[in-house]
């Protein structure tokens, strides 16, 4: 996903970090009702601190807000982050040899390990801790300390690295434990406070207000539906507690956005929305089920819009169907656009992800398509997603001038297998010339063109032909394979 104000994300996993890295910090939990916005009107603040503060809510929450370290005596990735996601950030920040841009690594001691902090939260009072998958990623060793100074071994049951969360088990009982609250109540000025452990200064609170909710389009998890919050969160952060007025939780602090690597008033929290679901799945099962659709969505642009025969950039645009999947068998098409998931307006491709995945596996869903500019309606069945399913990343196209600067060729069954490419079907571009018609277009090198204006494209010879039929003014439509996923790219010339 190409994300370009937010360069300087970063993870504030725990100990060491570096410049225009990933710092995670948490998980949105619920917030508090409209009763707890400042109201203007009366110049009063409902909810707002007493002549205490907020000592009543850092009371009942810091004592159910964990420190967790762990070693790694086995060898592990330079980074804290999953392979995947390493390779997403390296490809956003398009420096792989540039060391300014590597993920941080875990302290290291002279025997070899490697070791990590962070935060958790209590949840249950017989000992469930709700935290990040980073922070306990590749550990072989998991420790919990109270702030009472008690310290436990941690047993982890469950990991999500798609949304960046995990649940480790203490032996223990009569725990003090957060109480759930509700996200979707979550209103943008409400009053925050972050909890955790930043630079291993155990049960810090923090204050500030939210700043936006139902952030996506980051590129930090495959699933997103963040908060986001200026109260101070620090590398340490992670894994700690995000609470509302009444202390119930909201959000797991996970992310920051920083130019310095520490503090500068962007933080980001996954909703509860999104955990609680995910946390009960880890503790029943040991692995969360999500609803899967088999299809890969890419951003709708107004260029694009105005290509599927749509007045507004709304809707989730289908850039691919995936074989034997709910979404083929309930008749959807490569180039639909989905504006209505169960009677509910879709914004855009993320919006969708977090409808589906949310969905009881096997429920019967209503949706409202446009195809060849005609509103349509299906009924489709949720499944399960795979395993090994990989989720279609938004794609946001390039527009701007003629395909010019650009080299394509046939391809055989060999390059087809290096490009991850199942079918030899197309053109391979080769070459894109610097600030090029092709590059303002979006196409890159190893790009497969399958079809120009929904004309197939099978040779070089195709490709030269259906470009020349399109006059100037105009737009081509093209439909290109990027390592194995398929979106579309909308070019006026």
């Amino acid at each position: 996903m190409f994300v370009r104000p937010y360069r300087a994300i970063r993870s504030v996993c725990g100990i060491g970090f570096m410049s225009g890295v990933l710092i995670w910090s948490g998980h949105s939990l619920s917030v508090s009702d409209a009763s707890t916005v400042p109201s203007l009107s009366t110049g009063t603040v409902a909810g707002a601190p007493s002549v205490n503060g907020f000592t009543d809510v850092a009371k009942r929450v810091t004592p159910a807000v964990v420190n967790i370290t762990t070693v790694m005596t086995e060898k592990v990735s330079r980074s804290p982050f999953p392979d995947e996601l390493r390779d997403r950030m390296e490809e956003f920040f398009g420096r792989r040899s540039d060391p300014r841009y590597r993920a941080p690594q875990h302290q290291g001691d002279p025997r070899g390990e490697q070791r990590g902090q962070g935060s958790g939260v209590i949840v249950s009072s017989d000992g469930y801790v709700l935290t990040n998958n980073h922070v306990i990623a590749n550990a072989q060793e998991v420790s919990v300390t109270l702030p009472d100074k008690r310290e436990f071994k941690g047993k982890i049951i469950g990991t999500d690295p798609k949304s960046d969360l995990a649940v480790v088990k203490i032996n223990a009982s009569a725990l003090p434990a957060v109480t759930w609250g509700d996200a979707a109540k979550l209103q943008v000025g409400e009053y925050v406070l972050a909890v955790g452990n930043p630079f291993g200064l155990n049960s810090t609170v923090t204050l500030g207000i939210v700043s936006a909710v139902g952030r996506g389009h980051m590129g930090i998890t495959q699933y997103e539906d963040f908060i986001q919050t200026d109260a101070a969160i620090n590398p340490g952060n992670s894994g700690g507690a995000l609470v509302n007025t009444r202390g119930e939780l909201v959000g797991i602090n996970t992310a920051i956005f920083s130019q310095t690597g520490g503090y500068q008033g962007v933080g980001f929290a996954v909703s509860t929305t999104m955990a609680k679901p995910i946390y009960e799945s880890l503790v029943k099962t040991g692995k969360v089920i999500r609803g899967y659709l088999g299809i890969g969505l890419q951003e709708l642009n107004q260029d694009l819009a105005r290509s599927f025969g749509i007045k507004e950039a709304k809707g989730a645009l289908i850039s691919d169907v995936r074989d034997g999947s709910p979404a083929e068998q309930a008749g959807l098409k490569q180039g639909d656009v989905i504006i209505e998931y169960q009677h509910t307006p879709v914004e855009d491709g993320v919006a969708l992800q977090r409808m589906v995945t949310r969905t009881s596996v096997g429920t019967n869903v209503s949706l409202k398509i446009i195809r060849d500019g005609r509103e349509r309606e299906l009924t489709v069945q949720v499944g399960e997603q795979p395993g090994e399913t990989k989720t279609a990343k938004v794609e946001r196209a390039g527009t701007d001038a003629v395909l010019s600067g650009l080299t394509v060729e046939d391809f055989d069954q060999e390059m087809a297998r290096e490009l991850g490419v199942k079918e030899k079907r197309g053109v391979v571009v080769t070459k894109v010339e610097p600030e090029s018609g092709a590059e303002r277009a979006g196409l890159l090198p190893g790009d497969v063109i399958r079809a120009i204006n929904r004309q197939p494209i099978g040779s070089v010879k195709d490709f030269e032909k259906a470009t020349s039929d399109v006059k100037k003014g105009g737009n081509i439509l093209i439909l290109v394979n990027r390592r194995g996923n398929s979106l579309f790219l909308s070019v006026q010339i």
